[in-house]
């Protein structure tokens, strides 16, 4: 007489399903990181931009003392903000690495695997944001270097680079998304060129947005890089801040820009 069999347990296809998927996501991210140890010397060249920001801008401006930052030195309240820029640039150029690999081939061989497209899209954008986190150890080692009260709590530096992971997520989607709709390098590096700094004057990276005329402080309102920057600025070097809020916007920003991306990811393929 046979024996029955017992019936997984309520939810187990479900558990598995998001297990192959978390894995399938955090291979893809290990992919994109193995192209960085073929170069570390990117990490170097990068880190060249916010080291001039802190140093030229940064230190200029501390002795104008013409940006009212309260108690807080200009230098520390700049900081966070070109830790912020400088992944920002790291994660909007990404878009051209989409467009190479469907140039090569390489994007429709990943599109007819079994990996759902929002998993190849997280695994970039994921990629991108440890891609930051490298960058960041350089410009926070320059930033204590200047005199950069930066906070040591263990804690307070993890939620510092959770923000900045899924400000980069959200700002690598956007770089997919663009290329998605413009299908080219050459339109996705003009675009990307027209948009970074716009969305970082456009921030409250450089001066507290209560300086900003009313129709910048709306677009301050609606750039994530604000919040990013918000989140930065209260973990590490402890200014007010709405962490919920930030993390929040976040969160949601980089869900809806992974989901657009995945979208226009088939696009890329035709």
């Amino acid at each position: 007489m046979s024996v029955p069999l017992v019936a997984p347990p309520a939810g187990w296809a479900d558990t598995r399903a998001v297990g192959r998927l978390l894995s399938r996501v955090s291979t893809m991210c290990l992919v994109e990181l193995q192209k960085l140890r073929r170069d570390r010397s990117e990490l170097v060249t990068r880190a060249i931009q916010p080291a001039l920001w802190l140093i030229i801008f940064g230190e200029t401006f501390s002795r104008l003392r013409a940006i009212p930052t309260g108690n807080t030195p200009y230098l520390d309240f700049l900081a966070p903000g070109i830790l912020a820029q400088s992944a920002l640039f790291i994660a909007i150029f990404y878009g051209i690495q989409i467009i190479w690999e469907r140039d090569a081939g390489i994007l429709g061989k990943l599109l007819v695997t079994p990996t759902p497209r929002a998993a190849l899209v997280t695994g970039k954008a994921f990629a991108a944001g440890v891609r930051a986190l490298a960058q960041a150890v350089i410009v926070l080692i320059l930033a204590a270097i200047l005199g950069v009260a930066l906070t040591v709590n263990p804690l307070k530096l993890l939620g510092a680079a959770v923000a900045l992971v899924l400000g980069s997520a959200f700002f690598c989607c956007l770089s997919i998304v663009i290329a998605g709709l413009v299908l080219s390098r050459d339109r996705l590096m003009g675009i990307g060129q027209a948009i970074t700094m716009p969305l970082f004057f456009a921030s409250n990276a450089l001066y507290p947005v209560d300086l900003m005329p009313h129709w910048l402080k709306v677009v301050s309102y609606i750039n994530p890089l604000s919040y990013e920057v918000d989140a930065l600025r209260g973990l590490l070097i402890g200014t007010p801040a709405h962490l919920l809020l930030d993390f929040g916007v976040l969160a949601v920003a980089g869900a809806l820009a992974i989901g657009v991306a995945s979208g226009l990811l088939g696009r890329l393929a035709r």
